[in-house]
């Protein structure tokens, strides 16, 4: 039998990119080691240029556990965004800090591959593999500063939540097979069409385990622990990367597994769900505001959001399946810049993550300031920036769905969050002391991060139609 390839494409080619920087940094001197941060992006580069021009393919691989459609198309340029950026923003960091290059470039790409797996997957096992590929690569990025104490706490931390959470997962998947007798989606679909008087009592049960799994992957409450501490002590460029590639992966697998194929069961967690929207963005948003850590804002932020995201899960239809997406894409770079920036400032292997060492920061490195301004305010909701139409988009899919009042109760949670966001803005132009910050001569690269991030939060703001289209497209072509 014929095994079509071409779906594998995109993801080979980030394997490949992998394998050849371990196999590399075997031969590279120490100083030669900054290449590889060049050679992963290359790598990275193809990925996405592959993404682009098979954009608008529909075909499957294995039997069609794995497919090509505009769908994983569509997460797979978000999540090789996220991987470029990350590299970017690393280039020094890992230099200062000790990090084996070598390690911590393949284990990035490795991890992209394990996402644009699980965005692909109509397969629950292969699904699993794309998520253990992804899970084992960040549970060691998180800890792979090994120097420092706080980052293997945080990676114990990251391994023992989201080994409780794989458990969940399994079970509801063996549930799930137990009571439809297969792992492919498709087929898993065809059968929840027959009477519900037909279902085992079981099923329901996988389907609510799954759902219990993935609010762990998303950092729903009461789901979140885990987040503040794996944030606070990752690697920064590993925190960015975790908190925007990982989450958005987590939501890609949500809307094609839950969403779509297994759309019948939704009557058994629409509440679950509504109320986990409702209390994730409030708890998320109150706890922020207690934090002294930019860095732990951030992780209790990325909470929060996950909150609003969960309105459109709710919504549903096509309307609210498309803001999920089109949300996802602008939370991507707007939250990995501001990551970006808390990086600027580290000293060495020092970091700077307080509120205070932002003192001061409008007058000492003006650009930098500048781009955390901008995220900042996104991340509020102001407009005309990525953050304010991500939310318009997310409230009027509840609205359009009947579902005011949870329209509601985010736009308030969006007030709320002026708090600390606004906190620092204010520290960075109305205080003195703080830190310097890196300069554009000392890495270059983090402040072509930086730009980047600062652009898209900037253009998805202003002319967002096109990304709200191919977020229409991406999810219309599940069905």
């Amino acid at each position: 039998m014929d095994v079509n390839l071409v779906p594998l494409l995109p993801v080979a080619q980030v394997v490949l990119a992998a394998l050849v920087v371990m196999l590399l940094d075997l031969f590279f001197a120490e100083h030669e080691k900054p290449l590889l941060a060049w050679i992963s992006i290359f790598g990275l580069a193809l990925c996405a240029v592959d993404a682009v021009l098979l954009w608008g393919s529909r075909e499957g691989a294995f039997a069609d556990t794995f497919l090509l459609d505009n769908f994983s198309l569509f997460f797979t340029q978000l999540f090789v965004g996220a991987a470029i950026l990350t590299v970017l923003s690393s280039v020094r960091y890992v230099r200062e800090a000790g990090i084996h290059e070598g390690e911590y470039y393949s284990l990035i790409l490795f991890a992209t591959a394990g996402m644009i797996v699980m965005a692909a997957a109509n397969d629950l096992i292969v699904f699993f593999l794309g998520l253990e590929t992804m899970s084992v690569a960040v549970y060691v990025l998180t800890g792979i500063w090994r120097s420092s104490a706080r980052s293997s706490e945080a990676a114990m931390k990251y391994f023992l939540m989201g080994s409780f959470a794989t458990g969940f997962l399994l079970y509801g998947i063996a549930l799930i097979y137990g009571a439809t007798g297969t792992t492919n989606l498709t087929e898993i679909a065809t059968y929840l069409l027959e009477p519900q008087e037909q279902w085992p009592r079981y099923l329901s049960v996988g389907g609510l385990l799954l759902l219990v799994g993935f609010a762990f992957k998303v950092g729903a409450v009461p789901f979140h622990f885990w987040i503040p501490d794996v944030y606070e002590g990752a690697p920064t460029p590993v925190t960015g990367f975790m908190s925007v590639a990982v989450k958005t992966a987590a939501f890609a697998a949500w809307a094609r597994i839950l969403m779509h194929q297994l759309s019948p069961l939704d009557s058994d967690w629409a509440y679950a769900v509504r109320v986990l929207a409702i209390v994730t963005m409030t708890l998320g948003n109150l706890l922020a505001i207690s934090q002294s850590s930019v860095k732990r804002m951030l992780a209790y932020s990325s909470i929060a959001h996950a909150g609003y995201i969960l309105i459109g899960i709710v919504a549903g239809e096509e309307w609210g399946s498309t803001s999920v997406l089109f949300y996802l894409a602008t939370y991507v770079p707007v939250t990995f810049g501001a990551f970006a920036v808390i990086t600027a400032l580290t000293e060495r292997d020092r970091p700077k993550e307080e509120y205070g060492h932002f003192a001061g920061l409008g007058f000492k490195r003006p650009f930098l300031a500048m781009a955390m301004t901008f995220f900042m305010l996104s991340l509020a909701g102001f407009p005309p920036l990525a953050g304010f139409t991500g939310k318009f988009h997310i409230f009027r899919s509840a609205i359009a769905a009947g579902y005011t009042d949870l329209a509601i109760i985010g736009v308030l949670n969006s007030l709320l969050s002026l708090i600390y966001y606004l906190r620092v803005i204010v520290m960075m132009y109305m205080s003195e002391g703080g830190v310097q910050g890196k300069s554009l001569a000392e890495s270059p690269s983090l402040y072509v991060a930086v730009a980047l991030a600062t652009v898209a939060t900037v253009y998805l703001g202003i002319l967002p139609t096109r990304a709200v289209e191919w977020s229409r497209i991406a999810y219309s072509t599940l069905f």
